[in-house]
């Protein structure tokens, strides 16, 4: 059995998110398909997500030990190398990521958790897992050399040490003249192809 971490990180509501529209079809269809995974949904609007604050600093940097798990900022980092796949649902804002996303990732990225200080330098802990990043897009920026949002989080997740990395990109649903809902069903016919091999 395998835990499924669905991240989400869209300040709209379910109506009205085009990303979730395709990362909870994903998500339902994954299901379908494994229904004896565990699949733990992390919306991070509706968690305390928020900057890193210099008093956190102590925990984060402190050891890591059995009382360490019930740190408000280190419970997020166990939870996320517990878990064996991320679907992170994220809409592209301002060529990059959400600022609350961001600041989620400063949350896991704690050495002596989801990365490891060698004598040859940082070594990503969290090996044979797997990632979906399933992103809406204005515009069209899949080959963009601006497109800074999907680049990060395989950036980052591959420095955890996360290898299999798949983005769900809908994009080009700003332009005047697209057929959004079409692009949107296209979506989610990706998606399902991919929950079936993820």
């Amino acid at each position: 059995m395998s835990k499924v971490l669905y991240i989400k990180a869209d300040v709209k509501n379910e109506e009205d998110s085009r990303t979730f529209k395709v990362s909870n079809s994903f998500i339902e269809d994954y299901k379908k398909n494994n229904p004896e995974d565990e699949v733990i949904v992390l919306d991070l609007y509706k968690e305390n997500i928020d900057f890193l604050r210099l008093e956190d600093l102590g925990g984060i940097f402190g050891p890591k030990d059995e009382a360490s798990k019930n740190h408000p900022i280190l419970k997020y980092a166990y939870q996320f190398a517990e878990a064996d796949k991320y679907v992170i649902a994220a809409p592209m804002w301002n060529l990059s990521i959400p600022a609350i996303l961001k600041a989620y990732i400063d949350y896991v990225s704690v050495a002596g958790i989801t990365f490891a200080y060698t004598a040859e330098g940082p070594v990503g802990l969290l090996k044979n897992k797997k990632a979906v990043h399933v992103v809406s897009r204005g515009g069209e920026y899949g080959n963009a050399p601006y497109e800074m949002g999907d680049r990060y989080l395989r950036t980052i997740l591959g420095f955890f040490g996360i290898a299999e990395i798949e983005t769900i990109a809908i994009e080009n649903l700003d332009v005047i003249g697209v057929n959004v809902e079409e692009k949107l069903e296209e979506g989610i016919r990706k998606a399902s192809l991919l929950a079936k091999e993820f």
